[in-house]
């Protein structure tokens, strides 16, 4: 059993802290319980469980640190680790950005935890399974998924007070359809800490019907489109974008919130003022870590606020060299969205394309955000109101703040990778080839 009770983690972390010497000393402790099932060519490949905990010291002298890492816990195992922990400092050079250890801090209790999730066992990954695979069989499809579930505990203490502890649990699930004539592909993701909010069956029926639908695609010229994007189309662009909100790369000159002569965007309007993105770690359905691994408390932070931004996030150091306080990076990323589903926004296009996914993608411009890749597993042509053809897939060169500036709808938002990002229609998104690929 990999997971440890708070009061079970705190007395293995203070015997540990008892051998330490050094000017500060940080331990991190973590532990996992965790399952999955893969299935290709509608037939179970693999399944397995997997159960492993480590401790982690970090000591310090001066700013001399070291680090050790050991998986038992026995009374001569932390010492030992401790005792390496030191060594490898006093042979370190001085980091010129080290940071003491933090004192105490107050978070806020975690939601990441479910009784359901942690009591999955082999005969529900087994069913997860078979709800891909049997539908599938009926319809001439082959299914390859995979389902992973956790359960897990961090917990972090050091020598200046500071305790923090949190159990989560979670659950991600993959599959792609093709159709048995080679033609068609689907694709379906979820993932929740919660499994109660997940259905096989359904996830599965969506990738079954778009590996048919897409059959047979046609090409059509590559070029400039009105796109309705699914979540999981536009979440690999907005991940690259929230990645942009660190305040050091901006100040630094090094990334596009940076300010033509100095410093970063804080205060201007960079998209559509319909867009507003915050992180919230005790979010209902997408929650996350209330602690960040320097021990910061991440509570709730708005980064966009009516196209407008509002924050960057400041590690310790860099709070420090600025004279400000420290602000986490994002624990998660949620996109306000409207009413309209997906089929609502069909409805309202007269011609325009539905993208199902994005993929390979890769930087072009980092200080444009642009970047490249490719569409997959369902692209369809838009015309009057309905899904008219499946079309080929193809490569695209665009950057989240153009297609942020070019929103026509904010559709409802869906979960996906941890964030909640809603359904988008957007003008003007560039293609700039064709790609043969399924």
């Amino acid at each position: 059993m990999a997971i440890y009770s708070k009061s079970e983690a705190q007395e293995i972390m203070k015997r540990a802290l008892s051998y330490s010497k050094a000017d500060g000393c940080e331990i991190n402790l973590s532990g996992s319980d965790s399952g999955n099932i893969r299935y290709a060519r509608n037939t179970v490949s693999t399944a397995g469980a997997r159960s492993n905990q480590q401790l982690v010291v970090q000591s310090n002298f001066g700013k001399k640190v070291g680090t050790a890492t050991i998986e038992e816990f026995d009374e001569k195992s932390l010492e030992k680790v401790v005792r390496r922990s030191e060594e490898l400092a006093q042979l370190s050079p001085e980091s010129e950005e080290f940071m003491p250890p933090l004192g105490p801090q107050e978070y806020d209790e975690s939601k990441m935890y479910s009784e359901k999730t942690a009591a999955i066992d082999p005969d529900y990954r087994a069913s997860v399974a078979k709800a891909s695979i049997e539908p599938a069989k009926a319809k001439d499809v082959t299914a390859a998924g995979f389902f992973e579930d956790y359960a897990d505990f961090s917990t972090m203490m050091n020598s200046n007070g500071l305790f923090a502890y949190e159990q989560s649990t979670g659950m991600d699930f993959t599959v792609t359809m093709r159709s048995n004539d080679g033609s068609g592909s689907g694709w379906v993701t979820r993932d929740y800490n919660d499994v109660g909010y997940f259905d096989p069956a359904m996830a599965s029926q969506i990738a079954i019907d778009k590996a048919l639908e897409s059959r047979e695609a046609k090409a059509i010229e590559p070029g400039k489109y009105t796109v309705i994007l699914e979540p999981a189309a536009s979440v690999g662009l907005l991940r690259n974008m929230f990645g942009s909100f660190n305040a050091r790369s901006a100040d630094e000159g090094r990334s596009f919130m940076s300010k033509e002569g100095g410093g970063n965007k804080i205060g201007e309007k960079i998209v559509d003022e319909r867009i507003n993105v915050y992180s919230d770690p005790l979010n209902e359905l997408a929650p996350a870590s209330t602690w960040t691994g320097e021990g910061l408390p991440r509570k709730k932070t708005v980064w966009l606020e009516n196209g407008v931004v509002k924050n960057l996030a400041y590690g310790r150091y860099w709070a420090d060299q600025k004279g400000v306080a420290p602000l986490p990076f994002p624990s998660n990323a949620i996109m306000d969205g409207g009413d309209a589903s997906l089929e609502d926004l069909i409805k309202d296009t007269k011609r325009g394309i539905l993208v199902t996914r994005m993929w390979y993608i890769r930087t072009v411009d980092p200080q444009t955000l642009l970047y490249t890749g490719l569409t997959r597993d369902g692209t369809f042509y838009i015309e009057n109101g309905r899904l008219k053809h499946p079309i080929k897939n193809f490569r695209f060169n665009e950057s989240p703040i153009i297609m942020l500036n070019n929103l026509e709808t904010l559709g409802k938002q869906v979960r996906v990778d941890g964030n909640l990002i809603p359904y988008m229609k957007v003008r003007d998104f560039t293609f700039t080839s064709l790609s043969d690929a399924v």
